[in-house]
């Protein structure tokens, strides 16, 4: 009675062992191990391609930064800039008035004349401290983007379209324009000369 039941037990649970899963068979082997393999080496490519986006995006928000940040420093005080550049244009009339009047000028006037001087050139030199600088194109090819043409000079020695008369000096800040020159361009002197083409287009014609 007791071997017949044992042997009962025994068949019931090699039965349940063979019995398919609920949810159906569960891969198994090589086959198994390649799929797991893919999913993570697939994972894994997702997870760089975010990182080197991210990676990407923070290095350009830093140059635009930096660049931002560079142009602050070196344009902030362009309203400022352009103001006092207008003081020293007060001071240069001041100093031609005197020196186009043909007086002789001696005593406290003359001290004060060389004291005007003494004050414009040290202020041209702390605007280029802080990158504004003055130039003066007279005899240079008329450029728009450098010069304001306010009149028209006949001029037969001087080639035309070339600056003729500075009324007002120009200043630049950076690599920028603070404000153009004021100028008189020539008007019915020779051309100027053709640009010398370059090796480029030597070989090419």
């Amino acid at each position: 009675m007791t071997d017949t039941t044992a042997a009962n037990n025994n068949d019931a649970v090699n039965s349940a062992d063979n019995r398919p899963a609920a949810n159906g068979p569960t891969p198994s082997g090589p086959a198994a191990a390649a799929s797991d393999v893919t999913a993570l080496v697939k994972e894994i490519a997702d997870y760089k391609d975010k990182l080197l986006r991210s990676l990407a995006d923070m290095e350009n928000l830093r140059r635009r930064t930096d660049r931002e940040v560079a142009d602050a420093r070196t344009y902030g005080v362009s309203s400022l800039a352009r103001d006092i550049v207008g003081v020293a244009d007060n001071m240069r009339r001041a100093l031609q008035a005197a020196g186009d009047s043909g007086a002789i000028i001696e005593g406290p006037a003359k001290a004060l004349l060389e004291g005007v001087e003494l004050t414009e050139r040290e202020l041209i030199k702390v605007l280029e401290r802080h990158g504004v600088k003055k130039f003066d194109p007279h005899g240079a090819k008329f450029d728009p983007n450098l010069h304001q043409a306010i009149f028209e000079v006949p001029h037969a020695d001087i080639p035309s379209g070339a600056v003729a008369q500075v009324v007002q000096s120009g200043y630049t800040i950076g690599e920028r324009v603070l404000r153009p020159a004021m100028v008189g361009v020539s008007k019915g002197g020779p051309r100027a000369a053709p640009m010398e083409p370059s090796a480029d287009e030597k070989q090419s014609g």
